[in-house]
C-alpha cells in the first residue's frame, strides 16, 4: 500500500523521536510552549473591567495568528483600538480586509466578556475616518464601558476558552445536520448575511474550490514565503514569538532537532516538507462535511468589522454544538494570482452581489490544543 505524504511525514516525525533516543526523546516529549499558552489561563484574572474583557478578546481568531491589535487604556472606562502595522499580511491580504475582520472578532469577544461582567460596550468605529485602501495609524475603534443589567450571553461567553480553529481532517462518516446549521445561523446578528450548506454537490464544489485556492497560495512564491516566514518551530520559537503559525509538540520538535523540518526545508519545492505540506492542506480541504459563509452588501471597513463580529459568534456557537470550524478564505484573498478563484467564489456564494467576507469548513474532529498568544500587557500602548 502506498503511504500518503501526510502519513510519511508523521512516520518521519515518529522516527525522529526514536532516533533522538534516551534523554533527548524525553526532552522533545515535554516541549509544550507553556509561556505562550499562559494568556488562556490569565483570562478574567484582572481587577479592572476593561482589562478583564480584553483578556478574553486577545484569544480571538485572526489571520495567521498575527494578533494585530494594540490598545490604549489611558482613559478610565475606555479602550481605544489601533492596528499594529507591523503585523499585516501584505502578500495574502493586500488590502488588509482579513486583518480588519480579525479585529472585529477581537471587539466582539471584548463585548461578550464585558456583558458577562455587567458592562455594556458602545463602539465608535473609525472615529478618524476609515483607512482605505491601506491601514495607517488612525483609530480603529473607541470602546466605552458603562454598567448595565441584563444583556449577558452566557452560552457564548462559556465557549470562549473552549473555542479553537479546528484545522484537522473531519470525520467523514459523521454528517452535519440541518438543525445544527440553523443554530449557527441564528448566532449571527451584527449585519452579515449568512448561508450554510451540507448538500453533497455544493459541498464537493467547495471542497474543490478551497483545495485549489490553497494550492495557488502554496505555489505562488511570495504568498507562500509570507506564511513560511511566520513559522514558529518548536517550544523556544513559539515562546519567544507567540504569534504566526505554531509548529510545536513532540513530532515537530523532533523533526526540528534532526533537521527534517525547518523554514529552509519548507521552501525547498522538491523536498518532503514542501510536497507533504501541499498534500496535507489539499487533503484537509477535501475532508469537510459542510460549509458556512458570510456576505456583506458592501465592503467598507465597517462591513469588515461586522463580519468579524459575526464570525466569532458563529465560532462560539459551533463550539457549543461540539462542531469544528476552520476558516478557508484563501479563495477570497485579493492578490492577482487568486483572481480567477475569487470570481468563482463570488459567483458561487454571492450570486446576487456583495462581498464574501468569510468562508469556513465545518465538521466533527479531534480535540486540538490552544493556540499561542501574546500576553495582554504586550498589547497595551503606552505612548
Amino acid at each position: 500500500m502506498t503511504l500518503s505524504r501526510r502519513k510519511t511525514l508523521a512516520l518521519l516525525g515518529g522516527g525522529a523521536i526514536v532516533a533522538a533516543g534516551g534523554a533527548a526523546a524525553g526532552f522533545v516529549t515535554t516541549r509544550t510552549p507553556k509561556d505562550a499558552l499562559r494568556p488562556w489561563a490569565m483570562a478574567g484574572q484582572y481587577s479592572d473591567p476593561c482589562k478583564r474583557a480584553l483578556s478574553y478578546a486577545i484569544l480571538a481568531p485572526n489571520p495567521h495568528n498575527r494578533q494585530p491589535w494594540l490598545v490604549d487604556l489611558r482613559r478610565d472606562g475606555e479602550v481605544t483600538l489601533y492596528v499594529d502595522a507591523n503585523r499585516l499580511l501584505p502578500h495574502t491580504d493586500p488590502f488588509s480586509r482579513q486583518i480588519i475582520v480579525g479585529l472585529g472578532c477581537f471587539l466582539e469577544l471584548m463585548s461578550i466578556a464585558a456583558a458577562q461582567d455587567g458592562y455594556r460596550v458602545d463602539f465608535d468605529l473609525f472615529p478618524d475616518g476609515e483607512p482605505c485602501p491601506d491601514l495607517d495609524g488612525r483609530r480603529i475603534a473607541v470602546a466605552r464601558f458603562s454598567p448595565q443589567t441584563g444583556g449577558e450571553e452566557p452560552e457564548l461567553f462559556a465557549q470562549i476558552l473552549n473555542r479553537r480553529s479546528l484545522k484537522e481532517p473531519y470525520d467523514m462518516a459523521r454528517p452535519v445536520g440541518a438543525e445544527v446549521l440553523r443554530a449557527l445561523e441564528q448566532a449571527i446578528d451584527k449585519g452579515s448575511e449568512v448561508a450554510t450548506t451540507n448538500a453533497p454537490d455544493m459541498v464537493q464544489s467547495l471542497r474543490d474550490l478551497t483545495a485549489n485556492a490553497l494550492q495557488i497560495e502554496f505555489e505562488t512564491p511570495h504568498t507562500y514565503k509570507e506564511s513560511v516566514d511566520l513559522f514558529r518551530i518548536g517550544k523556544r520559537e513559539v515562546n519567544a514569538n507567540p504569534d504566526g503559525l505554531d509548529f510545536s509538540g513532540p513530532m515537530w520538535e523532533a523533526m526540528r532537532l534532526t533537521g527534517l523540518f525547518s523554514r529552509e526545508a519548507a521552501l525547498d519545492r522538491d523536498g518532503i516538507a514542501y510536497t507533504s505540506g501541499l498534500d496535507m492542506v489539499r487533503d484537509t480541504a477535501q475532508a469537510s462535511m459542510a460549509y458556512i459563509w458570510l456576505v456583506s452588501e458592501g465592503n467598507t471597513r465597517a462591513d469588515q468589522i461586522a463580519a468579524g463580529r459575526d464570525w466569532v459568534r458563529l465560532n462560539l456557537a459551533a463550539t457549543a454544538q461540539g462542531l469544528g470550524v476552520h476558516p478557508m478564505s484563501q479563495a477570497l484573498q485579493e492578490f492577482p494570482e487568486m483572481a480567477r478563484l475569487y470570481r468563482q467564489a463570488h459567483e458561487l456564494l454571492a450570486p446576487d452581489g456583495g462581498t464574501v467576507q468569510m468562508l469556513g469548513r465545518l465538521g466533527y474532529g479531534p480535540q486540538v490544543p490552544q493556540s499561542p498568544r501574546w500576553p495582554l500587557d504586550a498589547k497595551v500602548r503606552t505612548v
